[in-house]
């Protein structure tokens, strides 16, 4: 296996995925008594599929026969504002320890340690998080530093068509961008270590919460791969120093192929055939950040964002964009996949916000569905295990499949020299940017992390708002700056402030617990899986490096 050095107790030997129900307060007769009482309504259910479910709200655009694979989100407002409720039953809500006990239970944060005293890092720490809406979650997140070259790596993944391939890429991305960045003389060294039968040098030490768990199973597998991948990297010795940016794009690329050249070789154990397979026709987008001293590199392949909070002469806090979505809102990611294809195709390439008119990003790892030609796709399908060859989607041929592939890993890579007043970095899936705008962002992780509240006037969107009810969103206000410092975690914060921020932009105790109260079957219908990670930044020790360099 590859070696590690954990920050934390070693996982347990028979650790598992965590469990799909991830609520353990809300159980059982619980969970029946909120959801009889909060979704009641006169004429029907909550459940019952409405005809205006927004189309854009499904990562797969839905086919009939692919119905039950697609799970739409509805617009949360939707359900609070037009709802006809019953005035009759009494409604439990979560109390405010539950809906805490909920937020913090995938809650994880990491200081980095200081030496002499003094912390010689630009960053000083970072906070994560997890929400799901879907059982299980298909998001995963990732955080380790470099130990044979310098830096930290930080990544959000948003997995689709399942959580396979998002699994993969969050345990095995930062490795090969770790071996990426070494010099010739380390990958020797661990090449004849590995020859010999030495214990290898770590490479990477993570910084994981206990639900981030790794698949000891495929271990040897990613390993091998990882091996072949380094042992050409010693071949192709140039003997040039290795470019940060070239190295992410390099690993993105490189992990995608290793991926669809497994699920293609297959393996003889049945348990590794079938999650080779899974992780291939599953997709995931990925969202990285490489942090060394002054130089933050961000590379990203798909819709997740990074977000850079600023922090002006005045005390107020800017967003600054870092990565760029993947989708069909992206009219250069448009312009890119129409080049790439013959333009008798244009018309088809891009349907209904989607590609070929059915997948949301433009760039994903796996997805060989848009990646590997049709006969491929068949005689894979074909000599797998039965449970593939059983799948109406695996057998499903996208419509106007004529040159692939029409879909890549390769990520767009952004670099970026850290100023003092760059305070903070965001990460997160596009769970949290559906809902929330970057300024808002920056400004409630900026206050969250300073303490300060820059206030604005309350705005109520053309609400008719009488005196009493302004007097009440005043004082809610002032209530909510005095319980900020509940949260212990900027990721946590941002999320409570996501799921139950009302629309005068303060959060609702009610909504939240609504949200939170929601089973299993019917999240995705108004969310999606929210992963975020804040990385705040050492200005001090920021400010120094400039200072050298002048």
């Amino acid at each position: 296996a590859i070696p590690v050095r954990s920050s934390r107790l070693p996982l347990l030997a028979d650790a598992m995925p965590a469990p799909a129900h991830l609520f353990p307060l809300i159980r059982n007769c619980e969970i029946s008594r909120i959801c009889s009482t909060v979704c009641y309504c006169h004429h029907k259910h909550l459940c019952c599929l409405s005809s205006h479910f927004a189309h854009g709200h499904f990562r797969y655009a839905p086919q009939k026969k692919f119905a039950a694979l697609y799970r739409p989100k509805e617009n949360f407002n939707h359900f609070i504002h037009t709802r006809d409720y019953a005035s009759t039953p009494q409604r439990f809500y979560l109390t405010p320890p539950q809906v805490n006990s909920i937020l913090k239970a995938n809650e994880y944060s990491f200081k980095v340690p200081e030496f002499d005293g003094k912390n010689v890092s630009s960053v000083l720490g970072f906070d994560s998080n997890q929400l799901p809406a879907n059982a299980p979650i298909e998001d995963r997140r990732s955080a380790a530093t470099c130990l044979q070259t310098r830096g930290m790596l930080l990544g959000v993944f948003d997995g689709h068509a399942g959580c396979a391939c998002a699994q993969a890429v969050s345990e095995r991305l930062f490795y090969y961008i770790a071996v990426s960045l070494l010099p010739h003389e380390t990958l020797l060294e661990i090449e004849n270590a590995v020859e010999s039968g030495r214990a290898l040098l770590p490479i990477l030490q993570w910084h994981k919460h206990p639900n981030d768990y790794f698949s000891k199973e495929a271990s040897k597998l990613y390993f091998n791969s990882l091996r072949t991948y380094w042992q050409e990297l010693i071949d192709l010795n140039s003997g040039e120093t290795t470019d940060v940016k070239e190295a992410l794009i390099n690993a993105f690329k490189r992990l995608d192929n290793d991926i669809s050249l497994e699920a293609q070789v297959g393996d003889p154990n049945s348990f590794l055939n079938y999650l080779v397979l899974r992780v291939a026709f599953s997709g995931a987008t990925a969202c990285v950040a490489h942090v060394d001293g002054v130089d933050l590199h961000v590379a990203n392949t798909g819709d997740s964002r990074a977000m850079l909070g600023v922090q002006e002469e005045d005390g107020s806090w800017s967003a600054v964009n870092l990565s760029y979505d993947h989708n069909a809102q992206n009219e250069r990611e448009v312009e890119r996949v129409k080049t790439e294809h013959p333009k008798s195709e244009e018309k088809s390439l891009v349907k209904q916000d989607r590609l070929l008119g059915l997948l949301m990003p433009f760039r994903a790892f796996g997805d060989v569905k848009f990646k590997w030609s049709i006969e491929l796709q068949k005689r894979v399908v074909e000599s797998g295990p039965d449970q593939l060859n059983d799948n109406e989607y695996t057998k499903f041929i996208p419509p106007n499949y004529h040159t692939p592939p029409y879909l890549t890993a390769e990520p767009e890579v952004i670099h970026h020299r850290l100023r003092p007043q760059d305070k903070f970095l965001v990460l997160a899936t596009d769970g949290l940017w559906e809902t929330m705008h970057r300024q808002d962002v920056a400004r409630i992780v900026g206050e969250y992390l300073t303490g300060v509240h820059h206030q604005q006037p309350i705005a109520v969107g053309g609400y008719k708002v009488t005196l009493g009810q302004m007097h009440g969103l005043l004082t809610e206000r002032r209530a909510r700056i005095s319980s900020v410092f509940e949260d212990q975690n900027a990721a946590t914060h941002l999320i409570r402030h996501a799921v139950g921020n009302n629309e005068f932009g303060t959060v609702d105790h009610e909504r939240l617990s609504k949200m939170l109260s929601l089973p299993e079957e019917l999240a995705r219908m108004y969310r999606d899986d929210i992963t975020i990670i804040v990385v705040q930044f050492n200005s001090h020790v920021i400010g120094a490096c400039q200072n050298e360099e002048l």
